[in-house]
This record gives C-alpha cells, structure tokens and sequence, in this order.
C-alpha cells in the first residue's frame, strides 16, 4: 500500500485552529487526532466527506470549557491522518475498522458519539457493535443506508464526480455545502491536506462506497446494524439543520427507528447547510452541553 503524508508546513497558521497534533499508528497507518480538556465526559466528534477535525474548530473550545474531554480524529485520507493512494485501499469496512482500531489504541470509553456526513456512516455501525463503548449520541445530518432504497440518479452522478474530474477542489464543496460565505482563509485550510491530486483517492472514492443496492458488501453489515439500533437504550439526540437537501428528514427516520430518542429535546438547527458545525458550531455546542447535562 502507498501512502502519502501531508508535510506539516501545510498546516501552520490555520484559522482558529491552534490544536496540537497527536497520533496513534494503526497498523502502519498514521491517523491524527485533536484530544482537548480533560473531563470525565468524552465527546467523540467525527467528521464526513471531505472534510477533516478543522470542521470542529468552533465545536472544540466550548465544549472544552464546559469541563469535557474533546476528541476529533481526522478520517484515514482526510486532514493531517495518512493517505493511501490507491482507489481500491478504501473500502467501508476498512473505515470502521480503522475507527475501531483507534478507539482501541487511545482506550477510550463512556463515549458521547457526535457524527455527522460520514461520520455517521462509521460512528453509527461501531455504535451498533460496540455499543458497550458509548453513553450518548448526537447524529447531525447523517444516515446508515442499507441499499434498500436507491439513492438516485443525482447521488450517481456525484459519484462519478468525485471519482473522475480532474480537479477535486475540496475547499470550493465544502463552501458549496454551507449558508454562510468561507472566506479564503477557511477555504485554503480545508484544501491544507491535499497538496495535489495524488492526495485525494480517500476523498475521491467515499462517495462510492456509500451502499446503493443490497447487494453491496455494507448492506448486510448495514441491516444489522439498525437491528442493534432499535433496541439501543442510551439517549440518542438528532441536531439536524434546515437547509441540507442531502439529509433532510432523516432526524424524522431516526426518531421514528430508534426507540432512545423519545422524549429528548431534538432541534432543527436554522440557516444550517450540511456542514451545519461551519454555519453553527456554537449553537449546537450548546446544545450538545446541554444534552450531556440533562442525561
């Protein structure tokens, strides 16, 4: 497997992101991780595609501040972690094995799992089967597919997208993905982790590996998966954001699946695009204090 580290220099003077970096070696593999404050409470924040823990700059101090313990890993090909370069070293499962594998290596436990895009994809079936590890969840702007239901013809051609255009110009889809106008300081930092092309084979396959029919390899591990959620019996919050056309309604679908969420003070955060941690990061912060206190 070749892999490519970014250089460090790529990542000095980013805004609002003085976090030091840290490291665990999964099996050869480099991932990094913010580990912030250091409360009894652990709040787990994973990020989706194509982003990396930069996502959660305005997440991490106030939730540092309200005495917890903050852990932002960034995915493997994403952010300051390594970057195989090969489409086929990639797979769904590989994902959740490496997030397992750091869960492992850093022992953590009595986790409040924050996911949203991808990390949801990940967090979520790790919390089906490790659900021992976990306290609470927040999921934002997320969803477990099965393959069940097609996912359409647009989510096809993004796909072909992300595989095959010349130019994968990450900065320029997160800002795509927000309601609030990046400025260029944000918008190089996201771009920070890939210093060419060869950098992006992570960010270029994930869209693929989303399951689309059942029988793709994760469907199976999927069905199960949302089996083990509609027994789950810690609380289960969804902070989902008003103006995701990617998402929109699966906080409903949770809610109707996952018997935990009853009775929880679920919120849609407005003037929300997708990435709702870059247009409102502060506010849910808040909301995830205020869940942790409450439960």
């Amino acid at each position: 497997m070749e892999v490519l580290r970014t250089p460090d220099h790529h990542f000095e003077n980013l805004p609002d992101y003085p976090f030091q970096p840290k490291y665990v070696d999964l099996d050869g593999i480099r991932m990094h991780f913010v580990d912030e404050g250091a409360g009894e409470e652990t709040i787990l924040l994973l990020h989706g595609e194509p982003s990396w823990s930069f996502l959660y700059r305005k997440m991490i101090p106030l939730l540092v501040a309200a005495g917890y313990r903050v852990v932002a890993p960034d995915l493997i090909g994403f952010g300051r972690s390594d970057k195989p370069t090969a489409f086929a070293d990639y797979s769904y499962l590989s994902h959740v094995n490496w997030m397992k594998s750091f869960l492992q290596k850093t022992a953590l436990k009595d986790i409040t799992l924050f996911c949203q895009d991808w990390g949801g994809l990940i967090g979520l079936r790790i919390l089906a089967e490790d659900t021992h590890l976990f306290k609470r969840v927040v999921a934002a702007n997320t969803f477990l597919p099965t393959g069940a239901f097609d996912l359409g013809d647009a989510f096809r051609n993004w796909q072909t997208f992300a595989k095959t255009t010349p130019t994968l110009d990450i900065g320029k889809l997160i800002n795509k993905a927000t309601v609030t106008a990046l400025d260029e300081a944000v918008i190089a930092a996201y771009n920070a982790p890939f210093p060419d092309e060869t950098y992006k084979a992570g960010a270029r396959i994930f869209p693929e590996l989303v399951p689309n029919s059942i029988e793709d390899p994760a469907s199976g591990p999927n069905i199960k998966a949302w089996e083990k959620l509609s027994l789950l019996d810690i609380p289960f919050l969804t902070l989902f954001s008003d103006q995701d056309p990617i998402t929109k309604g699966g906080d409903r679908l949770f809610q109707k699946l996952i018997p935990s969420t009853k009775g929880l003070n679920h919120q849609t955060i407005k003037d929300g695009g997708h990435f709702l941690q870059e247009d409102k990061g502060e506010e849910i912060a808040t909301h995830i204090i205020e869940f942790v206190n409450n439960h």
